[in-house]
């Protein structure tokens, strides 16, 4: 490890104070300062804030001109309450760091120590702190940042830890390893009537019982190949809880999720179609709208393979996690795959840890040693 146990004990340290401090997406500003205030300390070339809202990038360079490698974390928590009884749990009422972001934000602070002490020969490294990946938000805007231009990646590497598979063992494979997914909101309306006479109103009723079937239908999920599709409700309201009022309004959220942006297209656009038909049938107007907007998220041949040569170097127990990947849950990094090739490898948190969003879920301090490993391997492979 390019790092002694004192340095690991301070990193550890804080990635536990962040832990205390639990900010949601797009909400990250004083977990921006603690990273960047920490970054000071490994005297980057440069520091650039406020990127695309809170993010925060780091800037090492190397010694001749070279390839530009991009190692990204996620700064976000979630409105989730913790129920733990450890020291550093959360401070902050229904907020909670329950999916191992701070844990990834210290396997980078780990990075800028190594950085600091020995620059790339060439090229730039650049270590980046998303904001807003749990709103799937947070990538789109740091590409849309034009201070991201001047940072253009040659390749972006990440990781996510993952509940479930040993402690330090990685899963990596090429191709798509997590689906695209969005939240569907849809709001049906019509007119109120006396609970007596419906038939003085128009009530939603009738389309929204036809709609959370058919939606439903829509995707039934199954196995995780290109046909890949899946529409799970998550919420419906039907008018006001009032006995004497025929309802005027229904409101129906929807997540839908399947394995490519391409299906993800023509899921969307049978949904919408049956809310107009339904909604039009009814004598009842309707809108749609977005949120939660993930892109599938597609591992790039060449940048596994700088991966899975690090993995072996640094003797890090690997394989292509056969029921490990792909995975239905989505990830706000395909985007990146866009700029540059990439690669994301998941890191094993143990098998029976915790699974990521459970209340009682707290990242794996042992991880950070692992993780900063892998990465500091790639980067010195390619930068040397």
């Amino acid at each position: 490890m390019f790092l002694n146990g004192g340095e690991l004990d301070e990193i550890t340290a804080f990635r536990r104070e962040l832990h205390r401090k639990p900010e949601l997406s797009g909400e990250e500003v004083e977990t921006a300062r603690m990273v960047a205030r920490a970054l000071g300390s490994s005297q980057p070339d440069e520091i650039v804030t406020d990127l695309g809202g809170h993010g925060v990038a780091a800037v090492y360079h190397g010694a001749t001109h070279g390839p530009t490698v991009m190692i990204r974390s996620e700064l976000d928590a979630l409105p989730i309450e913790e129920l733990s009884t450890s020291p550093h749990r959360s401070e902050i009422t229904g907020k909670g760091h329950l999916c191992g972001h701070d844990g990834h934000t210290a396997i980078l602070m780990a990075l800028a120590k190594g950085l600091s002490r020995k620059r790339p020969a060439r090229g730039r490294a650049i270590l980046l702190f998303q904001p807003a990946e749990e709103n799937g938000a947070g990538a789109a805007a740091v590409l849309a940042d034009p201070k991201f231009e001047p940072l253009k990646p040659d390749f972006v590497f990440s990781l996510h830890n993952f509940p479930g598979l040993p402690l330090g063992h990685v899963a990596l494979a090429e191709g798509p390893v997590n689906c695209a997914s969005r939240g569907m909101r849809f709001v049906l309306s019509g007119k109120t009537a006396h609970a007596s006479c419906p038939e003085d109103g128009v009530a939603p009723t009738s389309a929204m019982a036809h709609l959370l079937s058919e939606l439903t239908a829509l995707g039934a999920g199954g196995s995780l190949d290109a046909d890949f599709t899946l529409v799970t409700v998550t919420h419906a309201r039907l008018g006001e809880p009032a006995f004497g009022i025929s309802p005027g309004h229904a409101e129906i959220w929807a997540t839908l999720r399947t394995l490519t942006d391409e299906r993800m297209g023509e899921l969307v656009r049978r949904a919408e179609a049956l809310v107009h038909k339904h909604s039009t049938a009814g004598g009842l107007t309707s809108s749609i709208s977005y949120e939660d907007i993930f892109h599938q998220c597609s591992n790039a041949p060449a940048a596994v393979d700088h991966l899975r040569r690090a993995l072996g170097e640094e003797r890090i127990s690997h394989d292509a996690g056969p029921t490990a990947l792909p995975m239905k849950a989505s990830e706000d990094f395909g985007l990146f795959g866009r700029v540059a090739p990439s690669a994301m490898f998941f890191l094993g948190a143990g098998e029976d840890h915790p699974r990521l969003h459970n209340p009682d879920y707290d990242f794996p301090d042992a991880l950070i040693e692992v993780g900063a490993r892998a990465f500091m391997r790639t980067i010195r492979n390619l930068l040397g």
